[in-house]
């Protein structure tokens, strides 16, 4: 399975961009609050610096060397800033056996939270 990347960029009014991605589906994500740091300051300070956005490797990036995480752009959100960040939900003892050894056992129901 290929990893959803970014295969075409237009720049919006307001630090937003029209994503299409390499599954063919069509995004729009406000990217004005990932534009952090000296790097972004021309681009959040000159719309004619933010129109100049392309696409390198599947990325978000600008002329001046400034990119953004694909992943980052795509699901909607910069990653988690804790530093120890849980998996939502875990695998019981059992499942993860299976899982290492390669097993494949279809499971009845939603996942559950570890504790649930």
């Amino acid at each position: 399975m290929a990893l959803l990347r970014i295969a075409e960029v237009d720049p919006l009014p307001g630090c937003r961009l029209r994503l299409r991605l390499t599954d063919g589906s069509t995004i729009e994500r406000d990217v004005g609050p990932l534009l952090v740091g000296p790097v972004f300051d021309p681009i959040r300070e000159r719309p004619e610096m933010f129109a100049r956005v392309g696409i390198d490797g599947g990325t978000v990036s600008w002329p001046n060397g400034a990119d953004l995480c694909p992943d980052v752009v795509i699901w909607g959100g910069a990653p988690p800033s804790a530093p120890a960040v849980q998996p939502e939900f875990t695998l019981p003892a059992q499942d993860l056996d299976e899982a290492r050894a390669g097993g494949s056992r279809r499971r009845n129901g939603p996942h559950r939270p570890t504790g649930a």
